[in-house]
């Protein structure tokens, strides 16, 4: 069953709690966090503070840290420690990935490699039966608000096909340009958590309804 992952990078955060609460209510289960570190991409968001706010403003969900950082392993530990679940790193700052995957499961945490557009999920094979996720970057990273790049369709039935045929139970996480029209097909290609940041939250009065009416929409699949 397909899962909505709000973002809060489309948040405001002067209302973080109240949008957060609302998020909730309308049924999330994952609350999906961006870091940027300003230099891995041109944009720079937030740390350790806003991480430990969501915890604490939400003791019981999945929260998923996506690091768009020039060296993940710096983070993992302190991410972990704070209150993330799922923590998804970049293939393209990692040539090590296969050990910061390790690092990951060591310390607790539900492993994921991100991909950019351009680089194929068949860079994954090696480790895919240790990852808990993939993360498809459907955006070039660096900012939300960016419209879905044609094709990628492609690239998620293709690694979902993959995933059935190896027997794993891996979830593909896909990320951007996600919106009404396209938000139910994407599950059906085999997205089985969709990240949304102001699909969700462009509404604040509506938040709660939004999530629902998402939710519904791809649960089937």
């Amino acid at each position: 069953m397909a899962k909505l992952a709000p973002s809060i990078l489309s948040c405001d955060f002067s209302q973080l709690k109240e949008e957060l609460l609302s998020a909730w209510e309308g049924g999330a289960e994952i609350i999906h966090v961006d870091v940027m570190d300003g230099h891995f991409v041109p944009n720079f968001t937030f740390g350790l503070p806003i991480l430990k706010a969501v915890r604490k403003i939400l003791p019981q969900v999945t929260i998923d840290v996506h690091l768009m950082t020039d060296d993940p392993r710096l983070y993992i530990a302190d991410f972990i420690r704070e209150g993330a679940n799922m923590i998804s790193f970049h293939l393209e700052a990692s040539p090590d990935y296969s050990s910061i995957v390790d690092e990951i499961i060591k310390r607790g945490g539900r492993p994921g490699v991100a991909l950019a557009p351009g680089t194929p999920w068949q860079c994954l094979s090696p480790v895919l039966d240790r990852l808990y996720y993939v993360h498809l970057m459907t955006v070039h990273p660096g900012f939300g608000g960016q419209k879905f790049i044609s094709g990628m369709e492609d690239k998620i039935s293709t690694l979902r096909q993959e995933i059935r045929k190896r027997g794993l139970s891996t979830e593909i996480e896909i990320d951007g340009g996600v919106n009404d029209q396209n938000i139910e097909y994407l599950a059906f290609c085999g997205a089985s958590i969709i990240a949304a940041g102001s699909l969700v939250f462009a509404h604040p009065e509506d938040i709660a309804a939004r999530v629902k009416i998402l939710s519904e929409k791809i649960k089937q699949y």
